[in-house]
């Protein structure tokens, strides 16, 4: 299996560990990951406005670049999986913002949403199976209590991301249990952070973190894994518990050392 690959800022800078787990494990399961050429930021959010097709023109041709290689668009990063799947979207159904980015970025042929874009836990559900996943552990998790945060980037708004049940997500926890490590169920696990308002109102991004923390500790979890940086950060920041990323927690069950400062 063969993917494009779109790793974003944080992945490739701050948090280039979280790549090299992702790229090692890949590797492992039989799955290539390409970086595509020149790919520029994201934006890291979503652009709201009807009118507003400036701030998605990094993604579109991210996304032409794959449909022009004939392969999928693979992401590590919530928040890059939200915003090029949100714009494909856009370019699939939007005709005001596929003729303005097209004739921006002089495509011929037009791009018009063609590309399939898939996070990694997809990639590893949908089309690798957790069984294979399962076959490839040499340090299984046992006796590890782990509590899955999904946040809001992956499941929200459901009928554009079909990533998972928003309300009820089951990805993560299948992975865990593939890992060999027992799944709690925590009901903060879909609930916001607080990360696009940690800069302007701590006061509030602790208070989530802190709820979400404790609710993980009373249904017994004793570690938070999660799929997106910024929440992340928070919960390392804010919480008592151990969080690490599910690329993170694949490395070390499949038996392979990645550090930090790789």
């Amino acid at each position: 299996m063969e993917y494009d690959y779109y790793p974003g800022c944080t992945l490739k800078n701050k948090a280039s560990h979280l790549d090299i787990c992702a790229r090692k494990a890949a590797e492992k399961l039989g799955a290539a990951m390409t970086e595509i050429p020149e790919w520029q930021c994201c934006g890291g959010v979503y652009p709201m406005a009807g009118n507003e097709t400036a701030q998605k023109l990094p993604a579109v041709r991210a996304l032409n670049e794959a449909k022009s290689r004939g392969r999928d668009l693979l992401c590590v990063c919530s928040a890059c999986y939200h915003v090029l799947k949100s714009v494909n979207y856009d370019m699939a159904n939007n005709a005001t913002v596929i003729t303005k980015a097209n004739t921006y970025l002089e495509n011929d042929p037009w791009y018009k949403g063609e590309t399939r874009v898939l996070h990694y836990l997809e990639m590893l559900r949908d089309d690798i199976g957790f069984e294979k996943v399962k076959k490839c552990v040499e340090k299984p998790l046992t006796g590890k209590k782990i509590a899955s945060y999904y946040g809001c980037l992956l499941l929200r708004p459901s009928k554009i991301m079909k990533f998972d049940n928003p309300e009820n997500p089951s990805v993560m926890e299948s992975l865990i249990k593939a890992l060999g490590g027992e799944p709690v169920i925590d009901p903060f696990r879909n609930e916001c952070c607080g990360g696009y308002v940690s800069a302007e109102d701590t006061e509030l991004t602790e208070k989530k973190v802190r709820d979400i923390v404790e609710s993980v500790k009373a249904h017994g979890g004793e570690m938070i894994v999660t799929a997106c940086p910024l929440c992340m950060y928070n919960l390392k920041k804010y919480g008592d518990l151990p969080v690490k990323y599910f690329t993170e927690l694949i490395c070390e069950a499949f038996g392979i050392e990645v550090l930090e400062d790789d």
